[in-house]
């Protein structure tokens, strides 16, 4: 290293000593700042460690590169390659042993004197030393030396002292002749023996990467390459060797020895040195010349002799441990992801450690967790109450809770959805009953005009758009003879509009009484008294009130307000209205305040009414159905939806249905709250549907006999009867074929060529439920190619890309959940 950038090297055995390798020797102890065996005039290497100087060896120039003995005796030997091609054993530990005395000063001298460029113990058999040389065509360039071995034999000892010089004839010190002599006019740049098998050795030469093998010298296994230089074995996958040339690093894998692997990022300025970490997986440090930065690559897979398929996936970073160039680096053997630097200029030394990525992960139980390195990190609330009350308000630890109490799967009764999630929730409430409701009005509409379901499905706002022959009536109040003069407006589409927000049940009667009742039960008073007037049944909405008010937990405040609606009168300049209109704003029940708004208000002036944001919207939706004219509704239903749509209020799927309106509403709903389990469970009512007819196939499914509850339209069977639906219910068209099987959709997994009749049998004596896992229809977003979802887990645990023929989405790449295969899949 005689006029080269220094080079370190750590003691394989004492964790505490390096040694700095330039035109001299100097072996260092490292420490803590303040440790007794830290002397004065120290060299500090970082805020917590310092270096102390041991020892100096001067007696080896012309040195080009150096080796430390692996083996603990004797203690501090180093092989050392000197420019003319000659390597030197030396030391610098304190106490020689015997063993020690006879290496130390021995040397191993080549036929022909050229540079040896690098050196390389032997990690088993360590007697065995190998060293490479620039290229002589009469000689061997990579020369394996047996340091125990003695001068060589008598015939040859006349030969062997005519060409050494004087001071070399002391024949006790000096072999020249090798164990083994290989490569042959050619050079070797670097090499390294293999931790797979002690008898092969990988050594860069002057064209390509060569494996000798010692039991066999006169074959080799290689490839043409020009990253020869800085050969080094991956510590951990001993079939992974980084090489480079020039800027460029390549990774081998010995089990397929033509290409490269992978080829990292090509840097601007020549290598100087490559080194895998020793306590880390996968990670390789890089150095430049003239740089102050170390580059580091962390490759995140395992290789494998299939690595066409799989694209390795590399991380790639810098540290700077300081200011100044860089001439080299050694990572710590032991201590996790730590190096020592030193500068090229002043021979400064940095004690460094190169701090891990902190990777963050959530739990299915919204528990959090952080890996640092080798060791895992569990996040924990200071206060368990604070951490119970967090989980509770998170959407995750909501959807599992709801997915435990299978949340979504009551097809029948639809409106029993909102129980299953809690029944806490006001817009879960209204979005199922919505559902429900419709569901209710198609199967009617089927049962009348065969063919129309679907359109039940799209909202008020398109219902009361096709509106026609209105008709105008005013009524007198229920239970007098005293008329009214608030117009109601009625049609067709505007009943269907009343059954839809639930205010009328089933039947041909327009009767709210039922409605009324189940308010009642429910101990809603207010709003059941609200809708009875709005039904103009003033004496109707007096007794629920009284009835509130005389209830365990009543508010006593019901029968004052129940008086001042019997004081009710229609003249326009009465001290009754007066007072009404200005103190109604007082009462704290939004419904108690709409009641006198509406009997204030002028004909056809509701905004009171209307836009009391407090109120459900189907009760709003509902009035404007009675109380608006033709050109007032279509305009107020328009301006309901947008603000619907802009807030993510799932209220107002009863004005949009499962249209695209739908959509971008329960999109700003899930941008909203997380919740896209409602979401899911909502949209497969419309856009699951058949190619041909349009029908939603899991309305359909859900009306056919013998199915149970759940979402069985998704993949059925597992019943003995083995049920199956293959074939739109709608129009009697196949359902789609699963790619890989090729039979339709909806036919059991058990039923598919190529499964065994113990599967069926077992299948036999599972729980009679029929949504089963593998059974469900999946399918890609991106290519629209799919099957059923057990087939598509089998296909994507070995393939990238889609199983349909001159496909090339790479589907389970797509999401980060791709790679996640239930341990349960059935």
């Amino acid at each position: 290293m005689s006029g080269s950038k220094p080079d370190i090297l750590w003691s394989p055995h004492h964790p505490d000593r390096y040694v700095i390798c330039d035109s001299e020797l100097g072996l260092y102890r490292i420490g803590p700042v303040c440790s007794a065996e830290t002397k004065p005039g120290s060299l500090p290497l970082s805020e917590e460690t310092a270096a102390t100087l041991l020892a100096i060896n001067s007696d080896t120039p012309y040195m080009k590169c150096v080796a430390w003995y692996p083996k603990q005796e004797p203690e501090c030997l180093l092989a050392v390659g000197q420019a003319n091609g000659r390597v030197v054993l030396t030391s610098l530990g304190q106490s020689h042993n015997a063993a020690c005395k006879e290496l130390v000063g021995k040397e191993f001298v080549p036929k022909h004197a050229r540079q040896c460029n690098t050196l390389a113990w032997n990690p088993v058999d360590s007697n065995l030393l190998a060293a490479g040389l620039d290229k002589h065509r009469a000689d061997f360039s990579v020369l394996i030396w047996d340091i125990s071995s003695k001068f060589a034999a008598e015939t040859g000892v006349a030969a062997e002292k005519s060409r050494l010089p004087p001071m070399d004839l002391d024949s006790g010190t000096t072999v020249t002749k090798p164990l083994y002599e290989i490569g042959q006019n050619d050079a070797c740049l670097s090499l390294c023996w293999l931790l797979r098998d002690p008898k092969l050795l990988l050594a860069g030469m002057h064209r390509n990467l060569a494996i000798f093998d010692l039991r066999n010298t006169s074959q080799k296994t290689f490839v043409n390459t020009k990253a020869i230089q800085g050969v080094a074995v991956d510590p951990h996958f001993h079939d992974r060797v980084a090489s480079f040339f020039e800027g460029q690093v390549a990774i081998w894998d010995l089990r397929k020895f033509e290409k490269p692997v992978l080829t990292l990022t090509e840097q601007p300025k020549p290598l100087t040195k490559v080194a895998w970490c020793p306590t880390r997986t996968g990670l390789l440090a890089t150095l430049t010349r003239d740089s102050n930065i170390i580059r580091l690559y962390d490759m995140q897979h395992t290789p494998t002799p299939i690595g066409d398929e799989t694209e390795p996936t590399i991380i790639e970073r810098s540290v700077k441990p300081g200011e100044s160039q860089i001439g080299s680096f050694a990572w710590h053997p032991s201590s996790q992801n730590r190096m020592v630097v030193v500068s090229a200029a002043n021979r400064a030394m940095t004690d460094f450690t190169v701090f891990e990525r902190i990777s963050l992960a959530w739990s299915s139980t919204s528990s959090l967790m952080w890996a640092c390195g080798r060791h895992l990190y569990d996040c924990m609330e200071e206060s368990a109450e604070g951490a119970e009350r967090a989980a509770e308000k998170d959407i995750a630890t909501k959807m599992r809770q709801r997915a435990q109490s299978r949340y979504g799967h009551d097809t029948v009764q639809v409106w029993r959805n909102h129980l299953l999630a809690g029944g806490n929730d006001p817009q879960l409430k209204s979005l199922w009953y919505d559902l429900f409701y419709m569901k209710q009005s198609a199967e009617d509409a089927e049962l009348k005009l065969p063919g129309n379901k679907q359109s039940l499905y799209s909202g008020i706002k398109n219902i009361v758009k096709s509106s026609s022959g209105t008709t105008e009536s005013r009524r007198c109040w229920i239970g007098s003879e005293r008329q009214t003069d608030v117009p109601r407006y009625h049609s067709e589409e505007r009943s269907l509009a009343l059954r839809l927000c639930g205010w009328v049940s089933r039947g041909s009667d327009i009767d709210v009484e039922t409605f009324l009742r189940s308010l009642e039960q429910e101990q809603e008073w207010e709003r059941a008294a609200a809708i009875a007037l709005f039904n103009l049944d003033i004496r109707r909405a007096i007794q629920i009130l009284n009835r509130g008010a005389m209830t365990d937990r009543g508010d006593l405040n019901l029968n004052v307000v129940a008086m001042a609606l019997s004081g009710y009168t229609d003249e326009k300049a009465s001290l009754w209205r007066e007072m009404c209109s200005s103190l109604r704003l007082q009462l704290k029940n939004p419904y108690l305040c709409i009641m006198f708004a509406f009997l204030t208000s002028e004909p056809g002036a509701y905004d009171a009414v209307l836009y009391e944001s407090s109120i459900a919207v189907r009760d709003r939706v509902a009035f404007a159905c009675m109380f608006l004219s033709d050109a007032q509704l279509p305009r107020y239903i328009e301006k309901l939806t947008a603000e619907m749509k802009d807030a993510g209020n799932l209220e107002g799927l009863l004005l949009t249905g499962l249209t695209k309106d739908g959509v971008d509403l329960m999109e700003s709903y899930v941008d909203i709250t997380g919740d896209v389990q409602t979401a899911s469970f909502c949209m497969l009512k419309v856009f699951v549907s058949c190619n041909f007819c349009g029908k939603s196939i899991s309305y359909s499914c859900s009306a056919l006999p013998h199915q149970g509850r759940g979402f069985s339209q998704y993949g059925v069977s597992g019943s003995p009867t083995k049920s199956k639906v293959t074939s739109c219910p709608g129009c009697r068209k196949p359902l789609p074929r699963c790619a890989l099987c090729l039979m339709n959709m909806g036919t059991p997994v058990s039923n598919c060529p190529g499964a065994g009749k113990s599967e069926e049998k077992a299948d036999l004596t599972r729980e009679n439920k029929l949504a089963k896992f593998n059974n469900w229809f999946t399918w890609c977003h991106n290519c629209r190619h799919g099957g059923h979802a057990g087939h598509m887990l089998s296909w994507f645990r070995d393939h990238t890309e889609c199983p349909v023929s001159a496909c090339t989405c790479k589907c389970m790449q797509l999401d980060t959940t791709g790679n996640l295969v239930p341990s349960d899949s059935s």
